[in-house]
């Protein structure tokens, strides 16, 4: 599945759910769902600086693709995450690099968040690219 059916995906999925409180608690699920960040990766190293709660991202370079693996001490903020994990997670680094992430956009969700949590969006997706570009001279 490519990036942007991947997001299409998520779309749907978040179109079936009718008020904000059920489009959450998706979101928090997904959240949920995310692999397990081993404990000694939540350091400074991988902290996602300038958001409001702690956000830890860690990738990998595996068999030419790059594995996100994120969490965060806040179930909202873990799931935002989860939706940029889901979407970019064991795709090639050309391909994240060159992904157009405005579907966040298209989710509604940063007009029901504080503007510290909006902004946090903008930093996950600008820390997964540069995660990626790490791993672009690679493939």
């Amino acid at each position: 599945m490519s990036i942007a059916e991947k997001q299409q995906q998520l779309l749907d999925d978040l179109s079936l759910f009718q008020d904000w409180t059920e489009r959450y608690e998706y979101v928090i699920g997904l959240g949920k769902k995310l692999a397990p960040m081993p404990d000694s990766s939540k350091d400074a190293d991988h902290l996602i600086k300038g958001c409001q709660s702690q956000v830890w991202l860690d990738a990998s370079f595996v068999d030419g693709k790059v594995r996100y693996v994120a969490d965060s001490d806040s179930v909202i903020t873990k799931g935002m995450i989860a939706l940029f994990v889901t979407v970019l997670d064991d795709e090639t680094p050309d391909s994240v690099l060159t992904a157009d992430l405005s579907f966040i956009d298209q989710t509604g969700l940063k007009e029901h968040l504080a503007p510290t949590r909006a902004n946090a969006l903008n930093l996950m997706a600008t820390q997964m690219k540069q995660r990626a570009l790490q791993f672009a001279s690679h493939s």
